[in-house]
């Protein structure tokens, strides 16, 4: 009998395709699995916006309020489609998906604010899938490792998920473990960017992403690598020790692999959660204040940055036994080691916007690849207007109309903004995209711009020059110069920050009011 049907090409084929079918359902296949797939989706979309774009604005004339209308529409239904297709292919899809939504000195808010959800939008993978992660990696079963295994992760992400279990020595720890298909399809998801962020180049010449596939080429198998992640953990926990607020979960060696990281568990609400703050009595002042003071001492002193501070892996909480509030730091899959004069030049370049003084933001953005798109450069960095930086980013409030006007003007000058990226150091991107995040951040804690941010800037830049030229200097007294320089300098901005206090003050108050009245009556 099943010679006969062998001999049948058509039956042949149907046995085939029935067994393979059969073999594909018991594996649980997914069609989102296969490459042509993911591709082909990626494709369409990529096919649709460019489609709306070209053909909508067609007719239209440039510059007409009917214009930026029907443009504004435009872009909200390209977001919709992007953030679809983010969702659909997800992993890597949905981590770069996650960076453009961080973009909000580049793309218009229409994107940004529909991108943004994604952080919350990551898939799960299922509890057989965790089993068989853990199960190749560990070479035991979960039972084995644990006492207890919660099946509902606390948190998803674009590329793992973390699962909340207890030891059999009784700690309680966070198991984060790759998606299974994260690894496998990262690669083959950057060649598709790539491929069709150039065909969109073609399409719009003013349109140029390559930097971003170009960073998630180099990136990506760095925050694949879980083991490194452990290790960069431990790098900032010991580099930032005499900060008493921050704590990073201890790694748990034994029970990690390149697919799965333990940690000790952390408790805390996120660090945009204002309700939260007032609910367990945390000053959302100090909160912002001690998140400027670590960035700027990762930044401008050690040159070794956490890129990834969004809400979800910064947490704060009052610890139990000080009653003090403190910043829990997660997620340490990216991090950017900066090149030691690119940093001088970086510390340089703020110190110059802190204290208005347009020579040095000239001078250092330029020394930074922005040649005469510096004015554009300061702007960006800063997410200030160029009248802001010229008057002194420090010494001018944010405000809600400034804000608009930057949104308005990232649409009109894309080109240009386009083009600065891709002149800029690649080093200066992961700053870009972290400064954004923090911004947020502040942004939500009703912090933004707050002077306690620029002097610690103002320390660290002081201190990481400082550093610097003594590194550059046999001479003991050029370097005990250099220290009293130094000191000189950090002795002015404490005086300068106890002044801000007293005039900030209840009594600052009275006695200003009082002199002011001594001077009309007299």
């Amino acid at each position: 009998m099943a010679r006969r049907l062998l001999k049948s090409p058509a039956a042949a084929a149907a046995a085939v395709l029935a067994s393979s079918a059969f073999y594909l359902f018991n594996k649980q296949w997914d069609p989102n699995d296969l490459s042509i797939v993911r591709f082909g989706r990626a494709a369409a979309t990529t096919a649709a916006i460019s489609y709306d774009y070209i053909t909508s604005l067609q007719n239209r004339q440039y510059g007409t309020e009917e214009y930026w209308a029907l443009k504004s529409k435009i872009h909200r239904r390209s977001a919709e489609r992007l953030r679809d297709l983010c969702c659909a292919n997800r992993g890597t899809f949905i981590k770069v998906g996650q960076h453009l939504g961080a973009l909000d000195y580049l793309l218009p808010e229409e994107y940004t604010s529909t991108l943004k959800v994604l952080h919350s939008r990551a898939p799960e993978s299922s509890m057989e899938d965790i089993q068989q992660v853990i199960r190749e990696d560990l070479g035991k079963e979960v039972e084995q490792l644990f006492v207890s295994f919660e099946k509902k992760p606390q948190g998803a992400a674009s590329l793992a998920q973390v699962h909340k279990a207890v030891l059999y020595d009784g700690r309680t720890v966070a198991v984060k473990v790759q998606h299974p298909k994260v690894q496998a399809q990262s690669s083959k998801d950057i060649f598709v960017m790539e491929v069709l962020l150039r065909v969109v180049h073609w399409l719009f010449p003013d349109f140029a992403f390559m930097w971003l596939v170009e960073e998630a080429k180099k990136n990506m198998p760095l925050e694949l690598d879980f083991l490194n992640e452990g290790r960069n953990a431990e790098k900032v926990t010991e580099m930032l020790k005499h900060f008493d607020f921050l704590k990073v979960p201890k790694i748990h060696w034994d029970l990690s692999s390149k697919r799965i990281l333990t940690m000790d568990f952390a408790e805390g609400g996120q660090v945009n959660d204002r309700e939260y703050m007032r609910k367990h009595s945390i000053d959302v002042n100090e909160i912002s204040r001690n998140l400027g003071k670590m960035y700027s001492e990762m930044i401008f002193v050690n040159g070794f940055v956490h890129c990834d501070p969004h809400p979800g892996n910064v947490l704060v909480r009052k610890c139990p036994k000080s009653n003090k509030a403190e910043i829990v730091l997660l997620d340490h899959g990216l991090y950017q080691v900066l090149n030691p004069d690119f940093r001088m030049d970086y510390c340089r370049l703020w110190q110059g916007l802190i204290k208005a003084d347009m020579k040095a933001v000239e001078k250092y953005s330029r020394r930074l690849g922005a040649g005469d798109l510096f004015p554009l450069f300061a702007c960006v960095l800063t997410a200030r207007s160029w009248t802001s930086v010229n008057t002194g980013i420090s010494q001018t409030p944010v405000t809600n109309s400034e804000d608009v006007e930057i949104r308005t003007n990232a649409a009109l000058y894309l080109p240009q903004i386009s083009d600065l990226l891709n002149r800029i150091p690649r080093q200066m991107l992961l700053l870009l995209k972290t400064n954004d995040l923090l911004r947020g951040i502040e942004t939500t804690l009703q912090t933004r711009a707050s002077s306690s941010s620029f002097l610690n800037m103002s320390r660290c830049c002081t201190r990481a020059v400082a550093r610097h030229r003594r590194s550059r200097t046999r001479s003991w007294s050029r370097r005990l110069q250099i220290s009293l320089s130094e000191t000189w300098t950090l002795w002015e901005i404490s005086l300068y920050e106890a002044l801000l206090w007293v005039t900030s003050s209840r009594m600052g108050r009275w006695l200003t009011t009082l002199l002011n009245h001594l001077h009309f009556s007299s």
